[in-house]
């Protein structure tokens, strides 16, 4: 039997109709999507659904209007078309969501502006410690040294340079006490 034939035959709910006409037209679906979805997996999912929806509405084809293989590749590529377009709006979706997630939600002028006004605060108060307080409150909060890292790079007593460090940090608590 031919597509046309076959296809007024699944209308009428003949599954083995279906089965014969599956066999002539899943080709040419694919085919057809394939071309136009260009992903294998993307293609075969919506081959399957024209496929699907060739039985359940093959109550619409109307012989007269065409060819039971050239309505089916019409249904085909519409669905094709749609899952391309989909996808694309999906991607652009997810594109616009970066670029929204990229902009921080605050003004990033104003917040370097403050942040270098405190590091100025900070080197200003910084500037008011003794040299050898200086010293080690820098190699440990600004160069990450332990406290005992600290007095052996200074080759100092580690009870010298936790006074140093106390006495600085709270010269420096002091000084900062302004700037909040």
């Amino acid at each position: 039997m031919e597509a046309d034939e076959l296809l007024v035959l699944v209308a009428g709910g003949d599954q083995k109709a279906f089965e014969e006409l599956y066999g002539i037209v899943s080709g040419p679906v694919f085919g057809l999507v394939r071309r136009v979805v260009r992903d294998p997996a993307q293609s075969e999912e919506v081959a399957q659904e024209v496929l699907l929806e060739t039985w359940r509405s093959a109550g619409r084809f109307d012989p007269g209007r065409g060819s039971a293989l050239s309505w089916i590749l019409t249904l085909a590529h519409r669905r094709a078309v749609d899952r391309v377009r989909s996808a694309r709006a999906a991607g652009e979706r997810e594109q616009r969501e970066a670029r929204r997630a990229h902009h921080p939600a605050f003004d990033q002028v104003t917040e370097e502006v403050e942040a270098g006004l405190e590091r100025e605060w900070v080197r200003r108060c910084l500037d008011r410690l003794t040299a050898l307080q200086r010293q080690s409150v820098t190699l440990a909060y600004y160069e990450g040294y332990t406290y005992r890292e600290v007095a052996e790079r200074l080759s100092l007593p580690l009870g010298t340079v936790k006074t140093r460090m106390r006495d600085g940090l709270t010269r420096l608590r002091e000084c900062l006490g302004g700037a909040a």
